[in-house]
C-alpha cells in the first residue's frame, strides 16, 4: 500500500469528495459520513434510495461510538469477536445520527475492517461512509478499472490495490437480535 494513494484519497474526503477503493470483497465507494452533499453524490452515483442507509467502516470501535448505542447491545462480545473482519453489524444508532446515514432505519450498518487500505484511510479520516462501487444492478466493482468503467470522471480519487479476501460482500447481522440480514 503507498502512502502518497492514501493522502491523496484522504485530501479529496476532506475537501469534500468521493473516494473509491478496495476492501475485503469489492471496491467501495466512500466519504466522511457528516458531508451530506458528499454522501448523496454516493447515492446519485449508484441510483440508490437514501432510505436503504449505509454502511460506516472504522479503524475501531472507539471511531464509531459517536453514531451508534452499543449499550443496547446485549452481547459485544459477540460483536467484537467478529473484528476486525468482513462482518457488518446493524446497531441501534444514536439520535443525532444523520438519516443520510441511517435511511428509514433506527439502525446504522458498521464495520472495522480487516483491509489496510481501509485501515489507513479510517486511520488518517476517521470512519467512513463504505458501499459498493457499482451502479444498482451492477455486479460490485472488483478492480479500480472496473471502477473507472462504471464510474468515468465522477470518482474524486481511486485507490488502486486488491480486494483482499472474500469473494462476496459482507455478512450482515442484527446487533440486537444476532439474525442474519444478509449472509456474505
Amino acid at each position: 500500500m503507498d502512502q502518497q494513494h492514501i493522502q491523496k484519497a484522504v485530501r479529496a474526503c476532506e475537501a469534500g469528495g468521493v473516494i473509491a477503493y478496495p476492501t475485503e470483497a469489492v471496491y467501495g465507494l466512500g466519504c466522511l459520513p457528516m458531508n451530506e452533499n458528499a454522501v448523496l453524490r454516493i447515492l446519485e452515483l449508484k441510483g440508490r434510495s437514501v432510505e436503504k442507509g449505509l454502511i460506516v467502516v472504522a479503524e475501531d470501535i472507539a471511531q464509531i461510538h459517536a453514531y451508534v448505542d452499543f449499550s443496547q447491545v446485549p452481547d459485544m462480545q459477540v460483536i467484537e469477536d467478529t473484528w476486525p473482519g468482513p462482518y457488518t453489524w446493524l446497531v441501534p444508532a444514536r439520535e443525532e445520527t444523520p438519516k443520510w446515514l441511517t435511511g428509514e432505519h433506527t439502525t446504522l450498518a458498521v464495520r472495522i475492517s480487516e483491509n489496510p487500505v481501509v485501515r489507513a484511510l479510517c486511520k488518517e479520516l476517521g470512519p467512513i461512509v463504505s458501499t459498493s462501487a457499482n451502479p444498482q444492478s451492477s455486479e460490485p466493482a472488483r478492480s479500480s478499472a472496473q471502477v473507472g468503467t462504471y464510474f468515468s470522471g465522477q470518482i474524486d480519487y481511486i485507490v488502486p490495490g486488491n480486494i483482499t479476501a472474500s469473494l462476496n460482500p459482507s455478512e450482515i447481522r442484527d446487533a440486537i437480535s444476532g439474525n442474519v440480514v444478509r449472509t456474505a
